[in-house]
């Protein structure tokens, strides 16, 4: 059960990734369409800015991200515990030793970022290790060295660089597409040429509304899929289910954090902003804590 489920979230991930490429080749053909009828120099162009933008984000992304939450850096000599457990948790994991950071919170919560386990960081809230024994401050952190064990650090950067560029690209589009092609589109319809007018109209609704919308989306799935896997790798890495099943509970019932920013809420083990968005639960960047249970319960 648990090394199926680590493989079937692992092909989940992919497929996800690959929806991400065709949704940002499909709002950048969109564009092109729309200022021209060139949809692959539009895709060019996202291909680019999302290129760049990845060059800007990926340098140092975990010094960015942990100072966005008021992290600060610690020392084995500041907390031994909490050092010793990252410790034991990345041998076994057979990573390298990742900064370890606490924010000042009294809320109970964690989250793992950086860009590889070369250049990562953890970091614990203060009422995470108030509220935790051992086992469950294993089970917590277990989940976030299989975080970046499993890449998923970087994949979490990618995807939210992707929703930047499609984000950025619509909003481009939105302030100056009604002055794009003119005569192209008062010639479509004068010669009657309906069809084409259709296609452009569709490519408008995508790259305006759709498009950010499906990326939306896709990152939040994407977000869901990884902290399963990171569960069922913790538990990999701990052989005990029950601390972080413990963990999980304390957590679940705890009130949102008052310094984490909303741009990193996806990181951590549970969502800091306690927001759900709906029955459907499509806008979740975590999954039902119930369900993360159950499916713990069943290794």
């Amino acid at each position: 059960m648990l090394f199926e489920q680590i493989a079937r979230n692992k092909r989940k991930t992919t497929l996800i990734m690959g929806l991400f490429i065709i949704i940002l080749a499909l709002v950048g053909a969109g564009i092109g369409y729309i200022w021209g009828n060139r949809p692959v120099l539009g895709i060019v162009i996202a291909l680019i800015f999302s290129i760049i933008y990845m060059l800007i984000v990926l340098p140092n992304p975990a010094s960015m991200v942990m100072n966005l939450n008021h992290a600060q850096e610690i020392s084995e000599q500041d907390n031994p515990q909490l050092w010793h457990v990252v410790e034991d948790m990345a041998l076994v994991a057979h990573v390298p030793m990742p900064r370890v950071f606490i924010i000042n919170d009294p809320s109970p919560n964690a989250f793992a970022t950086g860009r590889d386990p070369d250049h990562a960081a953890v970091a614990v809230t203060q009422g995470l290790l108030d509220m935790m024994n051992r086992e469950e401050l294993e089970g917590v952190l277990g989940h976030e060295i299989s975080h970046i064990r499993n890449y998923d650090i970087l994949v979490s950067t990618v995807a939210a660089v992707l929703v930047g560029v499609i984000s950025y690209l619509s909003g481009i589009a939105s302030r100056y597409i009604w002055w794009i092609d003119d005569d192209n589109d008062r010639n479509d319809r004068d010669g009657g040429n309906t069809v084409v007018v259709i296609f452009k109209i569709v490519a408008i609704l995508f790259v305006l509304i759709l498009g950010p919308i499906c990326a939306s989306l896709a990152q939040m799935a994407l977000s869901r899929n990884r902290e399963y896997l990171a569960d069922a790798s913790s538990v990999e890495l701990t052989r005990n289910p029950q601390g972080l099943i413990a963990a999980l509970t304390k957590i679940e019932g705890s009130d949102p954090m008052k310094t984490a920013d909303p741009s990193s809420a996806g990181m951590y083990i549970e969502d800091p902003l306690r927001k759900r968005q709906g029955l459907t639960h499509l806008f979740d960047s975590h999954p039902p804590t119930s369900e993360r249970i159950k499916r713990l319960e069943q290794m």
